[in-house]
């Protein structure tokens, strides 16, 4: 490149000494200045594909060293390892009842470390992966002294929770060829209920993940099964085939999500369950809609299966939306469940030894649940990482009963209000205040006020 300019510069400084004998004839000087142009614009023309030359060899040479450190990466085994966590820990205050007969509530603080998660990931080329997800909840393992009054009318029970308190949450393999499918299997998420999508403390606004959705599902339901997945434009599908509920551990309170097989060594798998979910639009990037659907028989599941003779089937419809967009958050979902042979269940978990589920463990035939929040992000008004919100949650896992007539004991509304503040990305601290109402004349509202502090990071 040097040369090529030197050689120019020869050129210029020869064509002006010519230039200058030719001084004193105007003809000879005028044809000599048409041929300097002339030569000057040949000149740039020549620095022009010089100067275009020179970019491309740099960003020849840029790709190579890309394509090098690239080759590099994929040679490493730590470039495939990924590591993710996040985690909760609660404060609240809130008002509740000794059991299910009690008018007269009293006020109580509490603390919970409520959950740590660790999520390994591991990246074996293009098409396989793996997950394993680790939850840790309340700050502990092992037995668990528990106070329930809704379940046997104030007894202590003391239990090992095999996962109530360390949990594989998900150790799934997943292969994927092409955007359009993907295969996975393991113990994985179910598509049913945002907070299977939308988990994390920074993707939900109150400081406590929904209780309406807690009044009818596992939290963050997860089975053993076989999925497959994919997305085609804006759409995103899920179909799955997995584990499915025990009818023995039904309960009124939360209807079909006690019966998440979680608590034993093993799963009985005599009765899977069917899952399908479409979403358009992505929760996790902000905007979308989408619809969910579950299925399964729960009978064969029992481990005295001869105690119920129907199949104790168990539907869920789920429709869910988002909106985020600029300074607003718009979220919502509705459940609608229905439990075939919800009489039969009842009556035979009332008869079995050791489950002891209370006088009053109706189960309903038809369970609802929904909740909306709504937040306004001030950031993009002022420079503050501030979020308020509003919110309400209603579930009634009791709609409605084969036989008799529903109590409305346990149809509850939650509205609050709150605020969630990031001081960094990574961080979230939320407050949050607001009033519960059962739907029974003769029980007073009462009021709850809840602190959070929620982290998540990858690597």
């Amino acid at each position: 490149m040097k040369s090529k300019l030197s050689l120019l510069g020869l050129c210029v400084a020869s064509l002006l000494g010519t230039n200058a004998l030719a001084a004193t004839d105007p003809q000879t000087l005028q044809q000599a200045i048409e041929r300097q142009e002339h030569e000057l614009k040949a000149l740039k023309e020549q620095l022009a594909t010089l100067a275009v030359q020179q970019e491309q060899q740099q960003a020849q040479q840029a790709q190579m060293v890309k394509e090098v450190v690239t080759n590099e990466a994929k040679q490493s085994p730590w470039s495939r390892f990924k590591f993710e966590s996040y985690g909760t820990v609660n404060y609240t205050s809130d008002e509740y009842y000794d059991n299910v007969q009690d008018t007269t509530p009293e006020r109580r603080g509490r603390f919970d470390l409520e959950r740590i998660v660790t999520e390994f990931g591991y990246q074996f080329n293009d098409q396989w992966d793996m997950e394993v997800e680790i939850e840790y909840e309340h700050g502990g393992t092992g037995s668990a002294l528990e106070y329930d009054g809704f379940d046997e009318f104030g007894e202590f029970e003391s239990e090992v929770e095999a996962g109530g308190e360390v949990m594989i949450e998900k150790a799934q393999i997943r292969y994927r060829p092409n955007d359009l499918f993907g295969v996975k299997f393991g113990n994985i998420h179910l598509p049913i209920g945002l907070s299977s999508v939308l988990h994390k403390p920074n993707q939900y606004l109150t400081v406590l993940r929904h209780r309406s959705e807690a009044a009818m599902l596992p939290a963050v339901w997860n089975e053993t099964g076989v999925g497959i997945f994919g997305e085609y434009a804006n759409f995103h599908y899920q179909a799955q085939v997995v584990s499915g509920l025990n009818s023995e551990y039904f309960r009124t309170y939360d209807w079909v999500a006690s019966g998440h097989q979680k608590r034993f060594e093993t799963v009985n798998a005599d009765d899977l369950a069917y899952a399908l979910r479409v979403d358009y639009g992505s929760f996790k990037q902000g905007t979308a809609v989408g619809v969910a659907y579950y299925y399964g028989n729960t009978s064969g599941n029992r481990h005295k299966s001869n105690k119920v003779v129907g199949d104790g089937s168990v539907s869920i419809l789920a429709v869910s939306g988002a909106y985020v967009e600029g300074p607003w958050i718009l979220r919502g979902q509705y459940l609608q469940g229905t439990l075939s042979d919800a009489d039969a269940i009842t009556q035979a978990n009332k008869t079995t030894p050791g489950l002891k589920p209370g006088n009053f463990a109706q189960l309903g035939s038809k369970s609802e649940a929904f909740f909306v929040e709504a937040g306004i992000d001030l950031s993009h008004f002022w420079s503050l990482p501030l979020t308020v919100f509003a919110n309400i949650d209603y579930s009634n896992p009791l709609a409605e009963v084969e036989t008799g007539t529903a109590t409305k004991r346990y149809e509850n509304t939650w509205t609050s209000l709150g605020v969630n503040y990031s001081p960094i990305p990574e961080i979230v601290i939320k407050a949050e205040a607001g009033r519960q109402q059962v739907a029974v004349a003769s029980i007073p509202d009462t009021n709850f006020f809840a602190l959070g502090v929620g982290y998540q990071f990858s690597l």
